[in-house]
Formats: structure tokens, sequence, C-alpha cells
């Protein structure tokens, strides 16, 4: 059995040759030292750290799973112990603000990091995950006060944040929630109701958990416009910073899950548990939301963590596991990596993985120019292509990690199926990410019914506008890979088009369309994607193994991963009718 590689070589071309991190400085001040050697630095570092301390926990972790006794929750033999060297190390603080302790990086490199602990661990990739979520919910919306209260010790890594959002009869559906803030005299409310689905509630690491949970205050309009959002530490704050009483509220249970077995999924009670309230009343859901999206492309990034830890396992066992007749008969037993549907099945994960890190690293390379670009209007656009694409790195991002696991899964055969080799925990574990922070579904709705739109199709008219630039301008030598892209693109285009005269015909149009036209959306960004490797592999092609297997992998996507748009398309242009024809009662 094979452990995960970090793949650093493949990061450091993306950041060098494909996305010219070495020029980020020159319109971002703040990262003028940051450029691809030091990029590559770091993250060599943290894929080392992760791969010798937290990927060992992996298995074990599933096979003894988090633990509810007596009140309290037992992570898995060696987590706690794990976390304290992982804060320790300084990762939890990677990209969080230096004025409360951060070592202020681009997030570029959080994103990075962040694929290389989900391929590691992705039970452990959640206490960190979720704790930089909350950091950021509080950084943009909490008072001064609770900023230099909670910020420091939760960047630093010692303590851990956790978000508090659904409840038993409100799962999407926020607006249904009926948790209770009851204001109090000095300035603080009392939090009374029940969550579920709560990842990292509670655990043995010690420190404080810092609980965002959303709540109704007394008199709050109905629906999603009545939410507040509330800071619920699990230890209240002495003035000298030290930990005081343990607040009132506790673990009622813990799901039983299938997969992610390490990480504690917790009910919640609270009972008159005091918080303090988190930017504006009844303004709750959009401080949540900071969160909530940064999340939603932590999640994205766990697919294509688990992925590429899939990829590597299937890999080298192909290349070990001796099995039937090389194609000419005249060897009796080969390796299976030797026969087609072997290296289809790994070709089809790779071409993903490969594309998908780097739409992950344009995507968080427009995340800090949204935040720190000096032109308004730049900023304006940088944050727009971050609003398009995070709903369409979550889902497919998790659909085809998903997937890829699944395929990793069929290389191993029989095996696949046995616990002791690791990749069946791989099928298990990437399930949940196309179903938390909003379901693959959920986003769908949300790039074809909000994002398409705003700003009459800006959007979409910008990113677009990028595709099409960078295929006029591709080389010669790579206008075999280019011009499927090219084909595709146009597609894409004209069914855009076409789904917008839907939409206006027939209201149903737009959910009927979501999941496939997400899809095809993906399909098409990573083949952009693929260009753009491929034009600056192509220069070193000869010289280069690594730049020669680049332009092998992105024709193979090209032509038997892309040509997936042709069918996508014949079912949009179908429109709602076959979906909505069947009688409900029918079912």
């Amino acid at each position: 059995m094979s452990e995960y590689t970090p793949p650093i070589a493949d990061i450091a071309f993306l950041l060098s040759e494909v996305f010219a991190i070495d020029d980020l400085g020159e319109k971002l001040p703040a990262f003028s030292e940051v450029n691809a050697e030091f990029a590559a630095s770091i993250l060599e570092e943290a894929g080392r750290f992760f791969a010798e301390t937290i990927q060992p926990l992996n298995l074990s972790g599933d096979e003894e799973g988090s633990r509810l006794v007596d009140g309290a929750v037992h992570t898995p033999k060696g987590f706690a112990d794990a976390y304290r060297a992982f804060a320790e190390a300084g990762w939890s603080g990677l990209s969080g603000d230096p004025e409360y302790g951060g070592q202020g990086l681009p997030r570029v490199l959080q994103i990075l990091s962040d694929e290389l602990l989900s391929a590691s661990n992705l039970s452990f990739g959640l206490f960190p995950g979720l704790t930089r979520g909350a950091t950021e919910a509080i950084g943009h919306h909490a008072s001064d006060t609770l900023k230099a209260t909670y910020l420091p010790k939760m960047i630093s890594g010692e303590w851990t944040g956790a978000m508090a959002l659904t409840e038993a009869g409100a799962g999407t559906d926020l607006g249904l929630l009926k948790t209770q803030a009851e204001p109090q005299a000095d300035g603080s409310y009392k939090v009374t109701g029940s969550k579920i689905f709560i990842s990292s509630g509670d655990h043995d690491f010690g420190g404080n958990i810092i609980h965002l949970v959303l709540a109704r205050l007394p008199g709050a309009p109905k629906g999603v416009k009545g939410i507040s959002l509330f800071l619920v530490p699990k230890f209240f704050v002495n003035e000298d910073g030290s930990l005081g009483e343990r607040n009132t509220f506790s673990v009622g249970s813990l799901e039983k899950k299938m997969g992610i077995h390490a990480q504690p999924t917790c009910v919640m009670n609270y009972d008159g548990a005091v918080g303090w309230l988190v930017g504006e009343p009844n303004k709750g859901l959009a401080a949540m939301f900071t969160m909530m999206n940064a999340e939603r492309l932590f999640v994205g990034i766990q697919g294509l963590g688990i992925a590429d830890a899939a990829y590597q396992k299937a890999a080298r066992y192909a290349k070990e596991r001796l099995q039937g007749r090389s194609v000419d008969g005249a060897t009796p037993l080969v390796p299976i990596i030797e026969h087609a549907d072997v290296r289809k099945m790994l070709l089809t994960v790779r071409s993903f993985v490969e594309a998908a890190r780097g739409l992950a690293i344009w995507t968080a390379l427009e995340m800090d120019k949204a935040a720190g670009l000096a032109d308004a209007t730049e900023r304006a656009v940088a944050d727009g292509n971050v609003a398009l694409l995070t709903p369409v790195i979550k889902a497919a991002f998790t659909d085809l990690g998903f997937e890829g696991a699944v395929l990793a899964q069929q290389v191993f055969g029989g095996h696949g199926y046995i616990h002791e080799w690791g990749v069946e925990q791989f099928v298990r574990d990437a399930r949940i990410a196309q179903i938390y922070e909003g379901t693959n579904g959920v986003q769908a709705a949300d790039l074809v019914g909000r994002k398409l739109s705003l700003d009459g199709g800006a959007l979409p008219k910008h990113f677009f506008g990028l595709i099409e630039a960078d295929l006029a301008a591709a080389s010669a030598d790579i206008a075999d890979i280019a011009a499927p892209v090219r084909e595709a693109f146009a597609l894409l285009q004209t069914a855009t088009a076409r789904l917008h005269d839907q939409a206006a015909a027939d209201p149903s149009a737009t959910g009927a369309a979501a999941t496939d036209y997400l899809r095809f959306f993906a399909l098409v960004s990573l083949g952009w994607v693929w260009v753009r490797i491929a034009g600056a592999a192509a220069t070193q092609a000869e010289e280069s193994e690594l730049h020669g297997n680049k332009l092998h992998v992105a024709r193979f996507f090209v032509t038997r991963v892309l040509p997936q748009v042709y069918g996508l398309d014949r079912a949009l242009a179908a429109g709602a009718q076959p979906i909505s024809a069947l009688p409900s009662d029918a079912f």
C-alpha cells in the first residue's frame, strides 16, 4: 500500500509558468516578496508535514471514529497531538490577518495548502478549515472587542471554530430555523435551540471552541430577513484572556455517518447559552455567507484533494499489480497499467486533477486581487470572477472528485472494496463534499438562477472574454488542443443564450437546466485551463518529461472527457418538459 506524495513539482509549474505568481507583487504590494520559489518552499514544507504527521492518521481515524463519552467528544488516537503540532508549526495562520497574528500570505497558498491537507486526511482538515471560515466572518462583521478577544487565538490555532446553521426542520431553507436569542441587560444574548450536522462542534484538543450560531431575535421578521448571527464560545473568556466557566451548550449526540468518521459531526443543544451579536440584527445571513462562501471553495478543494490522493494510490497499484496478457499476447503477465481501460480510468482522474488545480489557483489569485487591488473597478471585476466560479468549483470539483475516487476504487478491483487498502474510504469521505455547505443542486441553481444574470450578465460576459482571448492567442503548437476547446466554448455560449430565452418563456427552465449547465460550464472552464497549461508546457516539451506529460494529458482531456459537452448540450436543448411532464403522484 502506498501513501500520498504532495504534487509540489506540478504546483510549482502552475504557479511559475502558467499563472506567473512572480508578477503578483506588481499590483499587490503586500505580496511583493512572494514568488514561485518562495511559494513552492512553503507548500513543500506543508506537504511534508501533512504527509508525515496527518496522513498516517487517516485510515486509523476512520476505523476508530470520534466517540461521545459522558457528554464529551473523544477524537481518534493521535488527532489531538497532531492538531497541536499543526498549530504550533504555524499552519493554522497561513493566510490569517497579520493584525491578529496571522502570516498574511496570499489566498492561493492557503487554497493549495488546503488541497494537500484534504488529500492527507479530510476529517482532520475540517478542524482548521472551519476555524478559518469562522475567523473570516468574525473579522468582517464582528465588533472590535470580539475581534480582539477571539481572533488571535483562533488564528494561532489555540482555539477552534464551528458554524451552527442547520436545524432538523430547516435544512437548506434557513428561513425556517427556530433557534431563539433573547437580549440581556449587559448587551449579551441567551441562545436557545438545537442544531444538527455541526462539524467540529466539540473535540478534545483543548482550548476554546467558538460557535457561530444563527438564531432569531424577539419580533424578528419571518424568513431569512429575520436571522441574526451570534458568537457563542464553549468557555467564557476572562479579562486576562484565560478561559473561565463553561457556557450552557452541550453535544446531544454524534451523527453516525457514511464517511469522515474521525470528524465529530454533532447535534448541538444550546440551553440559554450566552453569546454576542456579530454584525447587525437580522443581517446574520449576510455575515454567515462570508464564512459559507469561503467554506464552499474549501469544500471544492476537498474534492480535488481526495481525487489526487485516490489517483496516486490507484496509479501506483496499477504499476505493481500483475494480471492479464499484453495486447500482442507475447507477455503472459503484465502490470494492469498496460490495459487500456485502466489507463483510461487513471487519465480521466488525472486530467481532472491537474486542470482543477489550475482553475483553483486562478480563482485564488482573483480572490487576492478582489481584496487588495487599489482600483475599485478592478477589485469589482475580480470579485465577480470569484462569485461566478464559487458554485462551479464547489459543485464540479466535488462531483468529479467523487467520480475520480470511484474510478480509483475500480482500478483496485476487489481490493478496492476492502477497507485495509484505503481507497474505499476515499469514496465514502468524498461523498459528503457533494452535500454539505449547500448541496450541488443548490450550487447549480445559484449559478444558473443568479450568477449568470447578475448586473445584466456581466459576470459570464467578462469570464467568457478571458477564455476567448486565451483561445485566440493559442499557438500553432497546441492547435489540436485548442480547437476542441474552442468548439466546446462556442457551444457553451450558444447554450447560455438559449437558456436565457428558455427561462424567459418558462420559469421552470432554470431549475431543469441547472446541474447539466454547471457541468457543461465546468468542463469548458477546465478545457480553458488545459489550453493555458499546454501553451506553457509546449515550450519545453521536448526537453522536460514533466512538460511533455502535460501535453499528453491535455490531449486526453480534450478528446476523451471534453466531448461530454455534446450530450449535455442536447439535454439542455430539450428544456424542462421531459422533467416536468410526469405527474408528481406517478413517482
